[in-house]
């Protein structure tokens, strides 16, 4: 039986561990724990010894045609190697670029989205090819909410994870809230039944893990914040996914504005319940 998991996020540390509530397994940030020692990395050692680990990373910038960073992917290596997690993903994203021509690569701290052509996807295959043979180890690749897009495109998104996974031998992590919040974006007139459309159109076999959070409806614009509890459109593009890929290990992802350790056990629980529903 598939249990879904929770983010290991510092205000629930104490309650978490003590309480040990039946869980599928726990996600953190990678990055958080790249320092030698510390009170976070023995909190870590302490729930790895309870749970099962996947670490996301949010640095890696795999889309990024500067390569990747070396010290980035050497305190990935050894927080691997630490921990022995069942997964580890990171986001179909650039962020590193020279400042000019021939200067230093500056890393820019945010998840910038790729243009889906041949040229974006050679550099994604060999930065991902790079990371799995330093680790020795399929990862998993998240699809982003975007706020722009690229009007030159060889591919469509789904094509470019089919295809990404293909080449590589990576897998996808499905986040469903990152497509329901482009959808709403977007514009589109039913957003659910498109997201769905994006899900049918992946590769057997290809996702992982899949991500469910929260979003914020401005008006405007729908920002990707991992700030409420999921929304009734996620949920609904989770049921079809579930309904069509089988079950798979599922995150809550809650990382703003964080409620008590019960309300997240409470979404974790909505998932299982979905999941439990499968044919």
């Amino acid at each position: 039986m598939i249990l879904p998991g929770i983010g290991l996020r510092q205000p629930h540390y104490a309650e978490l561990l003590e309480r040990r509530p039946v869980l599928g397994f726990v996600e953190v940030h990678s990055e958080n724990f790249f320092a030698d020692g510390g009170a976070a990395l023995a909190v870590l050692h302490e729930a790895r010894s309870h749970y099962e680990l996947s670490l996301h990373g949010v640095g890696l910038a795999l889309g990024s045609a500067a390569g990747l960073d070396p010290w980035h992917l050497d305190q990935l290596a050894r927080l691997v190697e630490r921990t022995e997690p069942v997964r580890v993903s990171d986001h179909a994203c650039f962020a590193r670029a020279p400042q000019r021509e021939g200067g230093p690569v500056l890393h820019g701290n945010d998840l910038l989205p790729l243009a889906f052509t041949e040229a974006s996807l050679a550099i994604m295959v060999a930065n991902v090819s790079q990371v799995q043979d330093r680790l020795k180890r399929p990862i998993l690749v998240e699809n982003l909410s975007a706020y722009l897009s690229f009007t030159e495109r060889d591919f469509s998104e789904p094509e470019f994870f089919n295809a990404l996974a293909q080449r590589s031998g990576c897998g996808l992590l499905l986040d469903v809230n990152n497509l329901v919040v482009n959808a709403l974006n977007d514009a589109q007139p039913d957003p659910v039944r498109s997201v769905c459309d994006w899900v049918d159109a992946l590769a057997p076999g290809i996702v992982g893990e899949i991500h469910l959070a929260g979003y914020q409806d401005l008006g405007d614009i729908v920002i990707d914040d991992h700030g409420s509890r999921v929304h009734a459109p996620v949920w609904q593009v989770y049921r079809h996914a579930i309904e069509r890929l089988g079950p798979l290990p599922t995150l809550v992802e809650w990382d703003t504005d964080l409620p008590t350790l019960d309300v997240l056990l409470g979404e974790a629980q909505a998932a299982a319940d979905v999941m439990a529903r499968c044919p």
